[in-house]
């Protein structure tokens, strides 16, 4: 009798762990994000490592890319709900111009001269004599694929006095390919993201010519990630866009203050090895309650290049693509 009993209460104890289990479940929202394997998603590792999103009730559906547009591409064919830190902030702002009322902009990533944070950097073989990108005249630049980097990169040669379709060749270069190109020499330099820069110092193969040239000629600090949200997500579910919101502000607030804590977990998430990661630069990274006017600035300056260079065809105010409080109403 007490066999049968102890028996019993274990299947009932069982059958009642499995339907809180179920229940558990059945409350979890599914949320698809997009992202791009580079040092300013960093807060959304922290989250995912942390288990951020479970404890708000979110599971999440993570997809990996390795260009930038497709990741604007999936939520703009409503495939994905949100846009982890590190999406494209120029292709963000193009897409929206094109697709008016797709996106709301809820934090910002990059780095600084003045916050001493690094985004990027002109880098050039060790025997180069190149110190700056008034010395590419009649050379190569190698920068990253897609519209975004060569707007950039055509706008920084315009504002040193170059003009970039007679005086400098610019090739769009995948990243892993950035530091070999520029040891062989198959281009003179290239403008490189994080943590481009860093591996190239550390492995001693090739030298930064300039740090944060990107701030130095657009905006300081200078914003080329974004994290965003699907308008069509937040007005199907607003409770758990509010949430993520929350999820990667904390996470955010985490990677900023425990950086050298979470620095192993970059190798588990993007191309850098583990021997690797103690070298790699930490990124400025913006969390939703914390922009300031000054941060949307900078943003905005971003946004007026693709303007000035006519990949932009018309003034954007950059304001009404933020996240503000009642957009979730």
């Amino acid at each position: 009798d007490v066999y049968k009993r102890q028996v019993l209460a274990s299947i009932v104890g069982t059958l009642l762990l499995n339907s809180s289990l179920a229940l558990a479940q059945e409350k979890m929202e599914k949320v698809t994000a997009s992202w791009l394997p580079i040092m300013q998603t960093m807060a959304y590792y922290v989250a995912l490592e942390e288990k951020l999103f479970e404890k708000a009730g979110i599971e999440i559906n993570s997809v990996k890319f390795q260009n930038p547009n497709q990741i604007i591409d999936s939520l703009v064919s409503g495939q994905a709900d949100f846009g982890p830190p590190g999406a494209a902030a120029g292709i963000t702002a193009l897409a929206e111009s094109r697709y008016p009322g797709t996106f709301k902009v809820f934090g910002l990533q990059g780095g600084g001269i003045k916050v001493g944070m690094i985004n990027d950097g002109l880098i050039v073989s060790n025997a180069s004599t190149i110190s700056s990108f008034k010395d590419l005249k009649g050379k190569s630049i190698g920068t990253l694929p897609g519209i975004q980097w060569k707007t950039i990169t055509r706008y920084i040669l315009r504002q040193n006095g170059l003009d970039p379709d007679k005086d400098v060749r610019i090739n769009e270069i995948a990243v892993p390919m950035h530091i070999p190109s520029v040891v062989a020499g198959t281009v003179d330099a290239t403008l490189s993201l994080e943590p481009v820069g860093s591996i190239a110092v550390a492995s001693k193969e090739a030298r930064r010519a300039m740090t944060n040239p990107v701030a130095t000629f657009i905006a300081d600090p200078f914003y080329s990630g974004v994290s965003v949200l699907s308008t069509k997500f937040m007005k199907e579910r607003p409770e758990v866009a509010k949430k993520v919101v929350a999820v990667l502000d904390q996470a955010t607030k985490m990677a900023n203050e425990n950086f050298d804590k979470y620095r192993p977990i970059i190798a588990k998430y993007t191309a850098i090895q583990p021997d690797q990661v103690q070298y790699v630069a930490q990124p400025y990274l913006r969390a939703n309650k914390d922009l300031t006017a000054n941060d949307v600035k900078s943003y905005q300056a971003l946004v007026n290049v693709f303007e000035k260079e006519g990949v932009l065809k018309e003034h954007m105010d950059i304001q009404k693509i933020m996240l503000k409080p009642t957009d979730f109403k």
